[in-house]
């Protein structure tokens, strides 16, 4: 009697077909009830009927969110890492229709790590004697192939771990092409996702921002060195910004600039602007270095 009883679900109450039941640590879920759950969980055995409720109300809520997401980056092949980065948030799945297919979506925040193992199988070939026997090679031979596996780890009540294959087509060699251009996906998959990576990514950004502002700056106090501050006993080389006294710049051959003067005090300035008088008709101020336009 107790083989043949007839199971219901404590999740939704209906009756549980044959073949049908997926056990949980305190009752019976229907594979209906069980296709709803996140492809992540992995502990579906060892959790109750109440976690399992608790779960599902998760994912309906969760179904609501994925309509509002616009990916803006995707990274990977067969399975795919699909990044809002507007809201700082992605999901992980390989159906080309995820909005149907309501995949778990997760704030960058969550994510505590991301590394990428690449895992070598060795397989031995073997030939055949006379007798049609296989025997091995002497000495053995081996054909390889690689896998890159990407373990994401997330700070969630609902799993802990996403685990993928990257590669489609494994390589059969660390040097092929192939397997640089996945080694190449995988520091891609890191940099966006890893916190350790992303604080290097973000550094190394605002490093590079600093160093084309100082550039920037330099080269503009460069271009409007000289004129209102020529040094007394000189002039400035509107090209280097190196100081001189003769007529052409000894750093770069620039001339020396016809010298202008202009009152600093009212801005009168003489018809002829490299002799001025002693002062200024305007208003009295000597001219002297400072007048220097």
């Amino acid at each position: 009697m107790g083989l043949f009883e007839k199971k219901y679900c404590d999740i939704c109450g209906q009756k549980i077909g044959l073949l049908g039941n997926r056990k949980l640590e305190d009752g019976n879920c229907c594979k209906d009830c069980a296709a709803l759950l996140s492809p992540w969980m992995t502990d579906r055995r060892q959790s109750t009927v109440e976690e399992i409720k608790q779960h599902l109300a998760y994912r309906e809520e969760n179904a609501r969110r994925v309509p509002e997401m616009n990916p803006t980056r995707v990274l990977g092949n067969n399975t795919r890492i699909y990044i809002d980065e507007g809201k700082r948030q992605f999901f992980v799945t390989r159906y080309e229709n995820w909005r149907d297919r309501n995949p778990d979506i997760i704030d960058l925040g969550q994510v505590t790590s991301c590394r990428v193992d690449v895992k070598e199988n060795k397989t031995e070939l073997y030939q055949k004697d006379d007798q049609g026997k296989r025997i091995s090679y002497d000495p053995p031979r081996y054909e390889y192939d690689y896998r890159f596996m990407v373990t994401i780890l997330v700070n969630s009540p609902w799993f802990s771990e996403i685990e993928f294959e990257l590669t489609t087509h494994r390589p059969d060699s660390p040097y092929s092409d192939d397997y640089r251009a996945y080694e190449r996906q995988a520091d891609e998959i890191r940099r966006a996702l890893d916190p350790e990576m992303v604080k290097k990514t973000e550094l190394e950004e605002k490093l590079k921002q600093a160093l084309e502002q100082g550039l920037a700056a330099v080269s503009g106090a460069t271009q409007t060195a000289p004129a209102a501050e020529q040094p007394a006993d000189g002039w400035y080389c509107p090209q280097c910004g190196q100081q001189n006294t003769g007529n052409f710049c000894p750093n770069c051959g620039t001339q020396k600039p016809a010298m202008r003067y202009r009152c600093d005090k009212c801005g009168w300035e003489p018809s002829d602007p490299a002799h001025p008088p002693k002062f200024c008709p305007q208003c009295g101020d000597p001219f002297n270095a400072s007048d220097r336009a």
